[in-house]
């Protein structure tokens, strides 16, 4: 009997197994996604009535603010039921409801509901602020509601007529400031070496691959930018909150002694020093609302955001064109990249497809990113150079972020528009080839081969790195650091000189970047819509179109309910299914550093393609502001 028949039953058992285990999977996740459009159709046709007079909007914003939905509409939902995600809210939604709400006679009142809101930069809160400035203006109250705040939803919850916390919640204001893992050591003792090459002195993306602590370099820089966020955040509060000037700050630095005065109660603690209104609890909050509104079946007549969202009438496009809005936000990678991500070439393409829209007479690039891959960069800002070419103009408006190849691919522009608290500059490129070859020592792992030339494989991690890539590698970063340099002082109408002596990899925010002449003037989103509207003679309300990926009939079945229901079923949803246990937050910071300096040194992941042996990088390894 031959060893194929002896093993052929073992061979079909095995199959049969991984059959058995992979339809299961399949079965699984496609009755998940049916119990979502099940529950989102529920939810959405069981409303009965349309909007009625009296009407409480509640802004329940969950998850982090972002300005564009990460991954494609059908991954966010099955993400979101397999409890794999960060729920997410789009700002340009937010801005929507409360613009239009301040409109409609049915809108009494807005709930703002910050228990489940994520991350925000301060820029995007500034938006914000403008528009519940704007919603107040139509006298209607804004009242805002948390068992607890954080830092940023409380910046949030003192634009608010009222702000009300839980008898038992506290106000976590903190300051600005951040801590990261330094790998040196750590990475001696595995026996890998980083090998990183940079130019810019402030250029401190790959300094925790090289370094036990930060550089003093570091600390200047980023004191400076963090001093300046601090006291721009503590005056907005103090202003929102009638408090006085240095209330806040004074308060930090009293708190034990004042916590301790009122018997360790945080929630009495933010009465008292005027944070907050009163201490309710969430039932007491909606009984208010009730009294101010109108109740529906014993409970609060209310319409939640994205219910409201659903239901808004689009713009009517003008004959004389639109402006065009497209969004870069995240990292920014070369190819092909899915929302929340900048692809060299799939951003190129949405470009380039506003470029050739008739209908769009005018481009707004919407910039939130810490840069990336600096080929990509420039890909992209070649678009919008001819789009500027052929005659449409350009306006970039700067979020929360947008820095090192944020800043690259903002150069080609008729105008460049921050937020006083954008995160801009780090015009600087880095480059990093790990070797481990101490490693392969300690494992008694050998290699060895023939090469014609010293290049050939000249980069090989298992290997010790050769003066001679190294020299090479740091030329070509250097080559980069002139491109970008030369392509600022154009862009600026300055020297390069100029630029490199505010560039060097140091990042400011959006004022101090205005002081040095790196964008033109400060504003908001709306401002830079203005600003092209103006630029291509479209009037003062132009037709605005977000410029994106067209999506099939399925993606967009499942965006239109996912944005109009799953803020009504998300919560009950993820409850029956439970959550997956996370890494600490220092953990997941290593783990995701580690992964990431592992990619440095994996081939290319497209077919027939192999990894180039310079890639130039320009990041800034900034956020959590």
């Amino acid at each position: 009997m031959g060893l194929k028949a002896v093993f052929s039953p073992v061979g079909r058992f095995f199959r049969g197994v991984w059959w058995l285990v992979d339809g299961t999977r399949r079965v699984v996740l496609n009755l998940l996604f049916l119990i979502l459009i099940i529950a989102l159709l529920w939810s959405i046709f069981s409303r009965g009535k349309g909007l009625q007079s009296q009407t409480t909007l509640v802004l329940d914003i969950q998850g982090d603010v972002v300005e564009q939905f990460s991954g494609s509409a059908r991954d966010q939902a099955m993400a979101q039921l397999k409890g794999e995600s960060r729920s997410q809210t789009r700002l340009r939604d937010l801005l929507a409801v409360l613009d239009a709400a301040a409109k409609d006679d049915k809108i009494v009142q807005v709930f703002l509901d910050l228990d489940h809101m994520g991350s925000a930069s301060p820029a995007t809160l500034h938006e914000l602020q403008a528009a519940l400035t704007r919603f107040k203006e139509s006298k209607k109250p804004v009242v805002a509601f948390a068992n607890n705040y954080d830092q940023r939803s409380y910046y949030l919850a003192a634009q608010a007529n009222e702000v009300y916390v839980h008898p038992m919640g506290n106000v976590q204001i903190e300051g600005y400031g951040r801590y990261r893992n330094y790998y040196k050591d750590a990475l001696d003792r595995l026996g890998i070496s980083a090998n990183v090459m940079r130019v810019g002195t402030y250029k401190n993306f790959a300094e925790p691959y090289f370094a036990n602590a930060p550089s003093q370099a570091s600390i200047e820089a980023e004191s400076y930018l963090y001093d300046e966020l601090w006291a721009r955040y503590q005056l907005e509060v103090e202003k929102a909150r009638k408090l006085e000037k240095g209330s806040i700050a004074k308060a930090i630095e009293e708190l034990p002694q004042r916590l301790a005065a009122v018997g360790g109660d945080s929630g009495k603690l933010a009465l008292q020093e005027k944070l907050v209104d009163g201490l309710k609890t969430r039932d007491q909050v909606d009984l208010l609302l009730e009294q101010r509104g109108a109740k529906d079946d014993k409970q609060l007549r209310a319409i939640p955001m994205g219910a409201y969202v659903a239901q808004l009438t689009p713009k009517l496009p003008k004959p004389e064109g639109q402006v065009g809005i497209i969004v870069a936000e995240g990292e920014i990678v070369d190819g092909q990249a899915s929302p929340g991500r900048i692809g060299g070439e799939s951003t190129s393409a949405l470009i380039r497809q506003a470029r050739q829209d008739d209908k769009i007479k005018a481009v707004v690039l919407r910039v939130n990113s810490p840069g990336g891959s600096a080929f990509a960069s420039e890909l992209v800002r070649r678009e919008l150079e001819l789009t500027r070419a052929v005659g449409k103009p350009v306006v970039v408006s700067m979020g929360g972020v947008a820095a090192s190849g944020g800043y690259w691919i903002s150069m080609s522009s008729d105008e460049v528009i921050a937020d006083p608290s954008t995160i801009t500059g780090s015009i600087g490129v880095v480059s990093m080839l790990p070797t481990g070859e101490k490693l392969m020592d300690k494992l008694s792992i050998h290699t060895g081969g023939y090469t014609t030339t010293w290049l050939a494989n000249g980069y090989d991690p298992r290997r010790p790195l050769d003066p001679r890539m190294a020299a090479v590698v740091q030329s070509s970063i250097e080559h980069t650091y002139a491109e970008f340099t030369g392509r600022a002082a154009t862009a600026r109408k300055k020297t390069a000189a100029q630029i490199d002596a505010v560039g060097q990899g140091r990042v400011w925010t959006g004022s101090q970047a205005l002081e040095r002449g790196l964008v033109d003037k400060m504003g908001l989103l709306g401002d830079a819509i203005a600003s092209a509207a103006k630029r291509a003679n479209l009037g003062d309300d132009p037709t605005v179109t977000y410029v994106e990926t067209e999506r099939g009939r399925l993606e967009r079945l499942i965006s239109g309910l996912t944005d109009a229901a799953m803020p009504s079923v998300r919560s009950e949803v993820l409850k029956a299914l439970g959550g997956i246990p996370q890494l600490p937050a220092p953990l997941q910071e290593a783990q995701t550093d580690m992964t990431w300096l592992a990619e440095q040194a994996q081939p290319s992941t497209k077919a027939g393609a192999t990894r180039a042996p310079v890639k130039a990088i320009a990041h800034c390894l900034c956020g959590g502001f």
